[in-house]
């Protein structure tokens, strides 16, 4: 309790000083517009449209679990193989999908054609339901990347902030203190 008396004893004396507060919000504006570059450098350099993303479901267990965090890659340089771990969305569902790759069938015309399955999932996305109305293939413009690297279990504060909306505030609240509080 006595750090928060502190905080807000600092956060009066702040408010005294109207330059220090002006340093302090510019200082929270650098380090959101950073944040954004380096999303939008990620996004360039992977060519995916969301080059990091969290697991929210237990279909790929036991290899990934809900909580870890993939890293994404989308580059077109190599065929996308058997086994590989897929991101991909469907355009009935708003939410990408983390799963394997099954079969690929290769067209007359060099397009590849995509079928995924969840290890922890009985039957393949096309007969569970997965996929949109009549699709029975994924093609290559889907698949959002293929997962490169995956921190395990760290994503479980994302899953924990979209569970429970009111934590969201608390924490932006917290963080918003600090930062407009401390000296540095």
């Amino acid at each position: 309790m006595d750090i928060v008396t502190d905080q807000l004893v600092q956060l009066k004396a702040l408010w005294k000083n109207k330059r220090a507060l002006a340093f302090q919000a510019l200082n929270l504006g650098m380090i959101v517009f950073s944040a954004l570059m380096i999303w939008k450098s990620l996004m360039v350099y992977t060519n995916s449209e969301s080059p990091v993303v969290v697991v929210l479901t237990g279909s790929m267990e036991p290899a990934i679990i809900r909580g870890d965090i993939l890293f994404l890659d989308n580059s077109f340089t190599e065929p996308i193989r058997v086994g590989e771990i897929v991101v991909f969305k469907i355009n009935e569902r708003e939410i990408p999908i983390v799963h394997r790759v099954l079969e690929v069938h290769v067209e007359r015309n060099g397009t590849q054609k995509i079928l995924t399955k969840g290890d922890n999932n009985n039957i393949d996305d096309r007969r569970g339901g997965i996929y949109a109305r009549g699709q029975a293939w994924l093609d290559r413009n889907s698949i959002m990347g293929r997962a490169r690297v995956y921190v395990p279990k760290v994503g479980m504060v994302t899953i924990l902030l979209n569970d429970y909306p009111y934590l969201k505030f608390v924490v932006l609240g917290v963080m918003g203190i600090f930062v407009l509080t401390s000296k540095e």
